[in-house]
């Protein structure tokens, strides 16, 4: 039973709704919303508690960017917590490239470099008892109806993985959907490298799916938004069947794959093979590089190269 859970990114899209369907369930006492910005996640606190009538909701400041941030928001925090949802991060657009002071690339380090801390913080500190699930992407076992390729590297190595993450990977030609893959790659190899370190933590993987009501395709060139918010969710995925859902679905996703238990540990969660809806299955089943534990230890070790 899960009656406190923190979780990044909190303050909008599927971070907010997830944050709302907890505090929906009888047995949730604790919703911590982990955000950047104090002035938006005190909105989104106010819209929460108008909307499900509970006063279980609290704030947490920290940038998932910044490793030091991170540490500081889990000093602040009072009590430990049953789980912990990922949910920070996203294609990011025209500054993905750019370095941070960590070393990682700005799409590597928001979606991997403060939720990896923030987790290892909270072991540390013994704050966490129960699950973390880490968000990826339907991306990283392909799509091939769509040419969406699943990604393939050479080696698997803790020098490619580094090198995805500090984006020498892709050379002269960083494209920020292409990497993004990538990046959730990495993501979902170090979570399951956890679930085996850490046997007494439900550790799961989970894709929302091919959510509408987010902003993930704000950072998209506007031809490819425009086609997207256009044609392809109102027409062409409806025609095609499961490839398109509600954020109320998504996001209810997270929470099954954590509060139920036909979920299991060091599982990445997501759509039928060919789907971006519907149904979530065991992704190894067709993806199999998803079981070699050597690729996810090589993973964390990546990682862990860029956390000082």
């Amino acid at each position: 039973m899960i009656e406190s859970v923190l979780i990044t990114g909190a303050n909008a899209g599927l971070g907010k709704e997830t944050a709302r369907q907890f505090a929906w369930k009888q047995e949730t006492k604790r919703v911590i919303l982990f955000c950047r910005n104090r002035a938006r996640a005190a909105a989104a606190m106010k819209e929460l508690e108008e909307n499900t009538g509970k006063r279980i909701f609290e704030i947490v400041i920290g940038d998932v960017t910044d490793a030091d941030s991170v540490r500081r928001a889990v000093e602040d925090l009072r009590e430990p917590v049953d789980a912990v949802v990922l949910n920070a991060g996203g294609v990011i657009g025209k500054t993905a490239a750019n370095s941070t002071p960590s070393g990682m690339n700005q799409l590597a380090a928001t979606n991997i470099l403060g939720n990896v801390v923030l987790v290892d913080e909270l072991i540390k500190r013994d704050k966490l008892r129960k699950a973390i699930l880490a968000v990826s992407a339907e991306a990283v076992p392909g799509v091939k109806m769509l040419g969406v390729k699943r990604v393939s590297m050479s080696t698997s190595s803790v020098d490619e993985f580094a090198a995805v993450l500090d984006g020498s990977y892709f050379g002269k030609t960083f494209v920020a959907l292409n990497a993004y893959s990538y990046v959730k790659y990495v993501e979902t190899m170090w979570a399951l490298s956890m679930a085996r370190r850490y046997p007494r933590l439900k550790v799961v993987v989970v894709s929302p799916g091919n959510t509408k009501g987010t902003r993930a395709a704000d950072s998209l060139p506007l031809p490819m938004r425009f086609m997207l918010n256009y044609v392809m969710i109102p027409i062409v995925f409806r025609l095609m069947g499961e490839m398109v859902h509600t954020l109320d679905v998504g996001a209810k996703r997270f929470v099954d794959a954590i509060s139920e238990d036909r979920y299991k540990s060091g599982v990445f969660y997501a759509s039928k093979e060919g789907k971006l809806s519907g149904e979530m299955v065991d992704q190894s089943t067709f993806f199999t590089d998803l079981k070699n534990t050597s690729f996810q230890d090589n993973a964390n070790e990546a990682i862990h190269r860029f956390i000082r």
